[in-house]
């Protein structure tokens, strides 16, 4: 990873969309400072596409989607992509499975969930279980004290045994049925919201970040960055960002914001 200041300038100008992770990238200590919410709104005056991706549940995304300076949410680790058409006044939604597939495996996400918490001690279902649709989160670290990697290790190894795809962000693990991830819902909601093709604008799009379930959009995006917080999970993270900002959390995602909107200006 090489210091953000060094990206040359032409770079930083060229990006047109930033993808960004959002707790302890966006947040700080689990908490949205004015600084990273004054970033947000710096890149969109910029004229800069904004869109969150997420392990957060669907009612985040909803409240997000809608009140935050966003041009969109990937919620759930690229189980959905909401926005808010402000010409219609509406929130608009875009799932990986119909009403009726989220339902049939709602039965097999509370079943995984009971064996974890019986087999992890010190675990916990997260805090926003209650509101999710596709995914079981685990909290290993937010409301419960912090867990060893070997218990962290072992909740990723219950859920892949029944079958699920496992994540490990900077708070918890999430698992879902399917092979999708917020990579691919990130092509998705590209080309069918804006025609953009990915893989043709991967130079001129950013993608911000600190944790292993970043590793995908990490790997594709040559200009992806670090907050750098991110060296805390380097032994655990499959591909490493280009680019590291020199300020954790919050503050190192406001050191992004000016970075492009400077470079832009």
């Amino acid at each position: 990873m090489q210091p953000l200041a060094l990206m040359p300038r032409a770079t930083a100008a060229a990006v047109h969309t930033v993808f960004s992770d959002l707790d302890d990238t966006v947040t700080t200590d689990g908490r949205l400072t004015a600084e990273a919410y004054a970033a947000l709104e710096q890149l969109q005056a910029a004229g800069i596409r904004v869109i969150l991706t997420t392990g957060r549940p669907a009612g985040w995304c909803d409240h997000i989607a809608r009140m935050w300076p966003v041009d969109g949410v990937i919620g759930e680790n690229g189980a959905f992509y909401f926005w808010y058409d402000h010409g219609m006044s509406r929130l608009c939604a875009r799932h990986q499975l119909q009403h009726d597939e989220r339902r049939a495996q709602a039965a097999k996400l509370s079943a995984v969930g009971a064996r974890i918490l019986r087999e992890v001690p010190g675990c916990a279902l997260a805090s926003d279980q209650f509101c999710r649709i596709y995914d079981l989160a685990i909290d290993f670290r937010e409301d419960v004290a912090p867990l060893p990697d070997s218990a962290i290790d072992r909740i990723v190894a219950l859920m892949r045994s029944a079958g699920m795809t496992a994540k490990v962000s900077s708070i918890h693990v999430n698992g879902w049925f399917g092979s999708y991830d917020k990579l691919t819902m990130a092509h998705t909601m590209m080309g069918e919201r804006y025609g953009l093709d990915l893989d043709a604008e991967r130079a001129r799009c950013l993608f911000v970040g600190d944790s292993p379930n970043d590793a995908p959009m990490f790997a594709y995006l040559p200009n992806a960055v670090g907050v750098a917080n991110v060296a805390r999970f380097s032994g655990r993270i499959a591909h490493l960002p280009a680019w590291v900002t020199a300020a954790p959390c919050g503050a190192g995602f406001a050191e992004v914001a000016r970075s492009l909107a400077e470079a832009r200006a």
